[in-house]
């Protein structure tokens, strides 16, 4: 092994006890030799997602966590809530490693000319494990960055505008001409916003707070709708009817929200009905659940009619479906769109360690825009 990597560095890994215990903590791990096809990364930068936090927190009650060990190896405990165990079962006693994607730069490549094209070069990295210091992964898996991209540029390249790129993707295979989106002033939102922009997409943006509003209407969006607005329905229906947008896509997940948007797609698209049916309207409406930023149960009134869907829609599941050519076009906008229409932000930037800190997980564990964390796992490391 060349001498500048280490034997040994720390992933970051959750446990969960069968006797209702969180466990999340630092491990010691042989840095892994790589395959001919493969190439060593050196793990510079990776985001903390809302799709990470269930694996890493599980179905712990966070409110009573504590955290013990040192500075530099902190542990982190909570108790699991009885009543949420069967859910867990699993992964009841098995220290799983976290983190969905990530950036680097390739420090040791294996010995096939994909690999050692890659040496020395900044790349993207998706597959699992990346809140690690070092990630071994195929040549073929890794996407490389622009020479003047950093890893912290590159660290949301996967997840983020991939989930962007495939909304739009999906609706336009669905035959929609517009979409809906919630929570849409995150990162993600604030990328989708500029992804229909760009490509002259209708879109209807739902937030929370007015200051969101303000926000994604100083970057251009057209409809932006607030959720806790006295008139929200009314403005929402409207922003359907001029868009004609027929397919959401929902981060909420839980509560009355997704309902609410079928009942206003029906409504906007009654206005042009020519004649009643008792059936309703007979444009097919869809709405996709992405998130669950809200964990209670989705309830709907059913006063949309009948031509209607409601779904889970998942990243991995969708580029599975469309293929390896059309997600590597896809993989190739974002990186050609790197700083512009798929920049990302952050509000922190913190070692493994300071993850592990409850200050730290106050703030990212709320899941609030504008408070997105990013991990340097070789944060203060020399070399």
């Amino acid at each position: 092994m060349n001498p500048s990597i280490p034997r040994t560095a720390l992933q970051l890994r959750s446990l969960i006890r069968g006797s209702g215990e969180l466990e999340i903590s630092l491990a010691e791990v042989d840095v892994p030799e790589p395959a001919a096809d493969e190439v060593l990364v050196r793990i510079e930068a990776t985001p903390i997602n809302p799709s990470d936090l269930g694996l890493l927190f599980g179905a712990a009650d966070m409110s009573n966590a504590k955290v013990s060990g040192s500075a530099e190896r902190p542990v982190l405990t909570a108790p699991v809530p009885e009543n949420a165990m069967k859910a867990m079962a699993g992964r009841l006693d098995k220290s799983m490693p976290v983190g969905n994607e990530g950036a680097g730069v390739v420090v040791k490549a294996g010995s096939a000319a994909a690999a050692q094209a890659l040496l020395g070069k900044t790349v993207a990295v998706i597959g699992g494990a990346m809140y690690a210091q070092y990630r071994c992964m195929k040549a073929e898996q890794c996407l490389r960055l622009p020479d003047d991209a950093t890893p912290a540029e590159g660290a949301s390249c996967f997840v983020n505008p991939l989930t962007a790129l495939g909304m739009v993707e999906t609706m336009r295979r669905e035959g929609h001409s517009a979409l809906v989106h919630t929570a849409a002033a995150s990162n993600l939102g604030q990328m989708l916003n500029r992804i229909c922009i760009q490509d002259g997409i209708a879109l209807v943006n739902i937030v929370r707070k007015k200051e969101q509003v303000e926000l994604l209407k100083a970057q251009g969006a057209k409809f932006v709708c607030d959720s806790t607005s006295p008139d929200f329905m009314a403005e929402l229906t409207e922003a359907l009817a001029v868009t004609g947008a027929t397919i959401a896509f929902d981060a909420i997940g839980g509560g009355k929200l997704a309902g609410q948007i079928l009942t206003c797609m029906e409504a906007a698209l009654a206005r042009n009905a020519k004649e009643y049916s008792r059936y309703g309207t007979s444009t097919h409406k869809q709405v996709y659940l992405y998130g669950m930023l809200d964990t209670a149960p989705t309830t709907i009134v059913r006063n949309f009619g009948f031509s209607w869907s409601m779904g889970g829609w998942l990243l991995f599941l969708f580029l599975d479906k469309i293929g390896p050519a059309a997600a590597q076009k896809l993989r190739e906008r974002v990186a050609a769109e790197l700083k512009t229409t798929f920049a990302s932000s952050y509000s922190h930037e913190v070692s493994l360690a300071g993850a592990l800190q409850m200050e730290a997980i106050a703030v990212y564990g709320k899941r609030a825009t504008g408070a997105k964390y990013l991990i340097n796992p070789n944060k203060g490391i020399a070399g």
